[in-house]
């Protein structure tokens, strides 16, 4: 797995998504509950960034339609959203949060 700088820890607010692009690929950076994860920044219902939606309860919430998903999983808790969105391994190094994007052979 290659990881990649995605953004300075110190950069994150609690609940607040960072949209960032890794090797052309659109992702939230969410720091909540103690943790920071990754997660495809588009809605898998609608082509829109789910960076702009709101955080609770370990889910990003799509601005949209209202679907949330899993920041753990990339899996939908409700309607309209059917189908899961890609999420990505994170290693913080000192203030640095790296993320990887790539798939492995």
């Amino acid at each position: 797995m290659a990881f990649v700088k995605a953004c300075a820890l110190s950069e994150l607010e609690e609940d607040t998504p960072k949209r960032v692009e890794l090797d052309g690929t659109p992702v939230s950076v969410v720091r909540t509950e103690g943790e920071v994860f990754a997660i495809h920044d588009i809605c898998s219902h609608a082509n829109v960034s789910l960076s702009e939606g709101e955080v609770e309860d370990c889910q990003i919430e799509c601005w949209l339609h209202g679907s949330a998903f899993d920041l753990r999983t990339g899996k939908p808790s409700g309607l309209p959203a059917t189908r899961p969105v890609p999420v990505y391994p994170v290693k913080i190094e000192g203030d640095d949060v790296l993320v990887s994007v790539t798939q492995e052979s």
